[in-house]
């Protein structure tokens, strides 16, 4: 896990030394332990290192292969990289190093495109040809390793944040309407190839990109799984799928633990990373860390789960590290949080993955989280009504989209608001398409592919890698995914959601944990946005900068001032808080 940066010319010129320099030291906190810098010709690499595998010096990057003429800036983690090198050494391939790097490196030599379909992991590289000046680009099946470009008809920039590509000058930093509409509607989801910014946008995951020395690309998506049924598997009763998904979970759990640094779990209390830690534990960690961070109450609603999060530490006798976060903390905490997105995210628990991530840092490098569950076995409760939908599409926005096309009229002012309803076209684009046998299915496929990218994936990476600690997601695998999405939906909504899940977390994990109220990420204070929380908003949202560019109307803001805690979206998040979330995020960044 590192972070990556670089430049590719097709104009003849040679790279900027400096932008890759300001770009670099953008992303130093995603990579603390080393950096390089390799330029050659019209291409120049950069990169940021986080030592996980091989801790020594021959798998520095950029990784710089002589022999095969190939260079790499790569982050993430392979973690089936053992089985491939032996794969790759029966063909004759001879390694300098013992990582996952110099795996890649050899695998794109030995199978091209197809390599990409052989890792099991995370991981976004940029590699460059000696020989014929092509470059590579891929990114993993669900984004978890982010890539960012800036490109025109002379050069491509790419970083693993945004904010690098601001910093390495020469950027269109004026907002795109289109993204505007769907951070504003479809709960700050902004889709690839789209940024908030014009000059910024999204390599898209499951892809890899080969350049052509003039600048010509070809872009080939290698995953898309079905979400249908599979004939063959019909006759499965409920505890074979129960089986097949503890198995597959096992399998995605114990893959996640290659490293060469000690592995811990961010335990949230609830039923899925309790699952992870008690999975650990059966196949025999012993001392495992475990980290839970809380805050302050506000309005009555609770700030913290510890009593679950307590219960799982004491059942397996985790080296346990419980966080308490006081407002105060909170609020000097913000400006990072802020500083540490790649883009704007309006969800409360970034602040908190942020203090979690600077404490767990403190202690180890890696852990494994829970994210992804919900989207792969159905955990939301906006799945079983859409179990019987005549109409996905209209369901769907109804309970997840922050604002209609209507309402958003209300809110901003005319030159701001997309020509259509963009937002119910992109996810009417997806909820129709092939692939899917049910309405269930067709959403499960979208919020896996999409939102999950965009929002829960996006906030773990920037925010721990703010801290530079690595966080693998075992429910993302993708082998536990493709079995996912052929569970029959019923199996999957049993149980209040995600029922086949927590029938396999009942062969582990203690039943109190499962058969509790679903909890969230509990920031009280960013919900209920009062006190200095509103003074810092308000403060935002009436500056020079915002009132210059005039995104929202006035009226629509002094209600918002007025009275917070009556403007709460469908997803119970705050109106005011996401609208100056997006203004304290574009102040942060100079734009």
């Amino acid at each position: 896990m590192c972070g990556i940066c670089g430049e590719i010319r097709f104009d003849g010129a040679q790279p900027s030394a400096l932008a890759q320099a300001r770009m670099m030291d953008a992303i130093a906190p995603r990579g603390p332990d080393g950096s390089g810098l390799v330029m050659h010709g019209h291409t120049a690499l950069a990169h940021r290192r986080l030592s996980i595998i091989d801790l020594s010096e021959k798998a520095r990057q950029p990784m710089v292969d002589a022999e095969l003429g190939l260079t790499i800036a790569f982050n993430g983690c392979i973690y089936n990289y053992p089985e491939l090198r032996s794969e790759l050494e029966e063909k004759g391939y001879r390694f300098f190093s013992h990582g996952d790097t110099e795996v890649i490196l050899k695998a794109w030599h030995a199978w091209g495109t197809e390599c990409v379909t052989r890792f099991m992991g995370m991981f976004a590289f940029v590699i460059h040809e000696r020989d014929t000046g092509r470059v590579v680009m891929a990114r993993d099946r669900f984004g978890i390793k982010p890539l960012y470009l800036a490109e025109n008809d002379r050069s491509v920039r790419f970083a693993s944040s945004l904010p690098a590509l601001l910093k390495a000058g020469d950027i269109d930093a004026s907002i795109d309407r289109h993204a505007l509409h769907h951070y504003l509607s479809f709960h700050a989801v902004v889709p690839p190839p789209r940024t908030i910014i014009n000059g910024v946008k999204k390599f898209p995951p499951a892809t890899i990109r080969v350049i052509e020395q003039d600048g010509r690309k070809t872009d080939t998506v290698y995953w898309s799984p079905p979400y249908q049924r599979d004939p063959s598997m019909a006759g499965l009763s409920s505890n074979d799928w129960r089986d097949m998904v503890l198995d597959s979970l096992r399998t995605a759990v114990k893959r996640r633990m290659v490293a060469d640094v000690p592995v811990g779990v961010l335990l949230s209390g609830g039923v899925d990373s309790s699952l992870i830690v008690g999975l650990l534990a059966e196949q025999g960690q012993h001392g495992l860390m475990t980290f839970s961070v809380g805050f302050e109450e506000a309005n009555g609603e609770k700030g913290d789960e510890f009593v679950y999060s307590d219960l799982i530490a004491k059942h397996y006798g985790t080296d346990h590290h419980k966080i308490f976060v006081p407002s105060d903390k909170l609020m000097d905490a913000l400006p990072g949080a802020f500083a540490a997105m790649s883009e704007p995210m309006v969800s409360y628990d970034n602040v908190g993955f942020y203090l979690l991530s600077q404490e767990v840092s403190k202690h180890i490098k890696v852990v494994q989280s829970g994210q992804g569950a919900d989207e792969v076995f159905g955990g939301y409760h906006w799945y079983p009504p859409l179990a019987n939908s005549n109409d996905v599409v209209d369901d769907y926005a109804r309970v997840f989209f922050d604002r209609s096309h209507a309402t958003m009229a209300q809110h901003v002012n005319p030159e701001w608001l997309a020509d259509t309803d963009v937002s119910r076209e992109l996810v009417a684009r997806h909820l129709l398409s092939a692939g899917a046998d049910t309405p269930v299915d067709a959403a499960l496929r979208l919020d896996s592919q999409v939102m999950l990218v965009d929002d829960p994936v996006k906030r773990v990476d920037n925010m721990t890698m703010a801290w530079g600690l690595e966080a693998r997601v075992p429910f993302l695998d993708h082998e536990l995914v493709e079995l996912a999405a052929k569970v029959p939906i019923e199996e999957k909504l049993k149980q209040n959601g995600k029922g086949v899940l927590k029938e396999a977390a009942r062969l582990v994990v203690p039943h109190e944990v499962i058969d509790r109220k679903k909890g969230y990420f509990p920031v009280p204070q960013l919900k209920y946005v009062d006190g200095p929380y509103l003074d810092m908003v308000r403060d935002a949202l009436t500056s020079r900068a915002a009132t210059d560019r005039a995104i929202f109307r006035d009226d629509y803001l002094q209600k918002l001032f007025a009275s917070p805690s009556d403007h709460i979206t469908p997803l119970q998040g705050s109106e005011l808080w996401q609208v100056g979330l997006l203004e304290l995020w574009l102040q942060t960044h100079g734009i």
